[in-house]
Parts: C-alpha cells; sequence; structure tokens
C-alpha cells in the first residue's frame, strides 16, 4: 500500500514549513554584525512587541491560510485535475509564474497603500506589522488576522487562480513567495544575495519603509517596485556603514509628510 502526500496538501503546507526553516537560517546569521541593517540593540530597543507574541501571531495567520488554502484547492479540484492532465510547456510555467507575481504585487500594493492612507485602517490593523520598526525574519507575517487574510490569504489565492497553475506549480510558486517575504524582513544585508541581484525589493528597500520617515514609500511587496514607481512612492536609497559596524538604509531624497 502507498502513502503519498497530495499535490493539495503540499501547495498547503510547504510554504508554511518553508517559513520557519529559511527564518531559522537567517535567526543563525543574525550574528554577523558587519551584515545587520540595525544593530541587536535598536531590534530589542525599537520593536514595540515580544518575540513570542510575533510567533503566535504569525502561527494564527498561517492557520487561517491553511484553512483557506484547503477550502481553494477543494473548490477547484476539477479544474486542477483537468490542469494537470495536460503537459505543461517550461513557457507555460514562466507564464503563470510572472503572472502570479504581478497578480500578487498589484492586489498587495494597492491593499497596503489604502492601509496606510486610512487612519482608522492603520491604527486598528495595520499599525500592528509596524511594531516591528526592526524587521527580523520569522517576523515577516506578522501581521493583524483580518489584514493576514486580506492581503496575504486573498492575494494569494487571487494569483493562484488568474494565473490559471494547478495545485503542483503552486507548491514552488508560493513556497518561493514565502522565501521572498522572509528575505525582504531579514534586516540583513549578505553578500551574494541572490534576490538583490534580480530584485530592487528587497531587505534594504523594504527596511526604509519600516523606519518612521519611510511609511508613506515603498508600498510594493513582495516582487518588484513597479507600482511604486509608476505612483511616485519609490524612496531611493544608498547603504552607508554604521558606527559602530553593519549596514544602514538611508533614503536619498527628502521625505514629503503629505
Amino acid at each position: 500500500m502507498e502513502f503519498g502526500i497530495s499535490d493539495e496538501l503540499l501547495g498547503t503546507f510547504a510554504p508554511i514549513l518553508v517559513y520557519w526553516l529559511y527564518s531559522g537560517i537567517y535567526i543563525l546569521l543574525g550574528s554577523f554584525e558587519n551584515y545587520r541593517l540595525h544593530s541587536k540593540e535598536e531590534e530589542e530597543d525599537k520593536n514595540l512587541v515580544s518575540k513570542g507574541t510575533v510567533i503566535k501571531g504569525v502561527l494564527l495567520q498561517q492557520t487561517v491560510q491553511a484553512i483557506v488554502a484547503i477550502l481553494l484547492f477543494t473548490v477547484t479540484g476539477n479544474d486542477s485535475e483537468a490542469a494537470m492532465a495536460q503537459q505543461l510547456s517550461l513557457l507555460t510555467l514562466l507564464r503563470q509564474f510572472v503572472v502570479a507575481m504581478l497578480v500578487l504585487d498589484t492586489w498587495q500594493y494597492f491593499m497596503h497603500r489604502y492601509m496606510h492612507h486610512n487612519k482608522f485602517l492603520y491604527r486598528h490593523i495595520h499599525s500592528q506589522h509596524h511594531r516591528l520598526v526592526v524587521p527580523y525574519a520569522f517576523g515577516a507575517l506578522y501581521n493583524h488576522p483580518l489584514e493576514g487574510l486580506l492581503l496575504d490569504t486573498i492575494g494569494g489565492a487571487l494569483s493562484f487562480l488568474l494565473s490559471g497553475m494547478s495545485p503542483r506549480t503552486s507548491i514552488f510558486f508560493f513556497s518561493f513567495a514565502t522565501i521572498k517575504t522572509v528575505d525582504d524582513h531579514c534586516g540583513l544585508w549578505l553578500p551574494g544575495n541572490l534576490f538583490h541581484l534580480f530584485f530592487r525589493n528587497n531587505s534594504a528597500y523594504h527596511d526604509i519603509h519600516h523606519q518612521l520617515y519611510g511609511t508613506k514609500y515603498n508600498f510594493s511587496q513582495p516582487f518588484f517596485v513597479m507600482w511604486d514607481r509608476i505612483l511616485g512612492t519609490y524612496m531611493p536609497y544608498s547603504l552607508e556603514k554604521r558606527a559602530g559596524g553593519g549596514l544602514e538604509a538611508r533614503p536619498t531624497k527628502d521625505c514629503k509628510d503629505d
């Protein structure tokens, strides 16, 4: 008797496992002071929430995420089986990845930006994520449960549906998206990081957004910066050596309050 794990189960739980494994790598690398964007002292002093609370918040979001994923795979089961029956070319898989990335980026940019501009939503929902003034890897998905549902879970569902990807393809796409999100929040600028080579949206870019002067800029996540550039919310930055060791991302133009 064979016991296999379905693509649907892997598509649901693989990204969660990847989140904690990849975050664990960055926890081990966090002792490399010369590559940190903030010192450990700043992380302790500036952040407004304990690591225990962050872990509980992330686990809650991942529970909701898993429930929605199971429901989505159940509802789209027949379509997924038909897609799997076809021989998908590499070009088709690439197209699905790109469409999914663009859908997720577009959804998250406008929802994320609106949560900053609507004072009620920011105060009661999105400000929870910004309690991490100094981001770190396993805090990437620390959000208010409603924000986690709207931005990440529904955004992921839309990218899955509109790209036409199969559950098997979704295993790789959402695992990749998870790794990218964790990397953006890791608080490190490591030499040779391929994400920094291929994406302008990276840990330094997102660190600018988490600082008080940058909350009206750099809303794009997790892949591209196109919407920030198109709509004038792109904040360029430079990496400078920080006193006491490490690096610091500094804006290279004046931040406006309007």
